[in-house]
């Protein structure tokens, strides 16, 4: 299993990566073309820098920053990443633990999946709304639903994750989380 999960993993992180990269190059060119809007000169020669062209760099950065919390979240922050209050949790019996892991692991992930339908009722409406300025980026196709489309596959991904996690506590008994010489946790 760690020959298909470890690539995907990496995957993962490097679209992760990708998206921040270029939230950070359209920062920097928000910067750029806020610190050059005064000067009169810069669009008369270089009519592309023209200020208003670049509205659409804000909107760009939030939908990147959206699917950036999302995409993360569901694919590449691990159960030890998240800040958790485990004192009790650790302070029983490895059997009352895994009992704690399928009764959570039940929960969150059928709570996540029975939002999965009022959810996409609300895209139903969202695929009619146009973005404000991305439209200027990428065309009159793109769409409010586009926008949010990585939270329906946050809602798919997590509860896979776990049911996973599930499935593992029945099969066997949970063992401590032992650190990694990276200082990573594995399970």
């Amino acid at each position: 299993m760690n020959r298909i999960s470890k690539p995907l993993l990496q995957l993962a992180e490097a679209v992760a990566a990708f998206m921040m990269a270029a939230m950070f190059a359209t920062f920097i060119l928000q910067v750029v073309i806020r610190y050059t809007a005064r000067i009169v000169w810069i669009p008369d020669t270089f009519p592309w820098l023209e200020p208003s062209n670049f509205g659409w760099t804000l909107e760009f950065c939030l939908a990147l920053w959206l699917w950036l919390v999302f995409w993360g979240n569901a694919f590449v922050v691990r159960d030890q990443d998240h800040v958790s209050f485990d004192i009790l949790y650790f302070a029983v019996p490895d059997r009352v633990r895994r009992g704690f892991i399928i009764v959570t692991g039940l929960a969150i992930g059928i709570g996540l999946l029975l939002s999965i339908d009022p959810t996409w009722d609300r895209f139903k409406i969202l695929r009619l709304k146009k973005t404000a300025t991305l439209s200027d980026l990428f065309g009159d196709w793109i769409r409010m639903r586009d926008v949010y489309a990585i939270y329906i596959l946050f809602l798919i991904a997590v509860p896979a994750r776990y049911f996973w996690r599930v499935w593992q506590a029945f099969r066997s008994s949970m063992s401590e989380p032992q650190h990694t010489s990276e200082g990573r946790l594995d399970e």
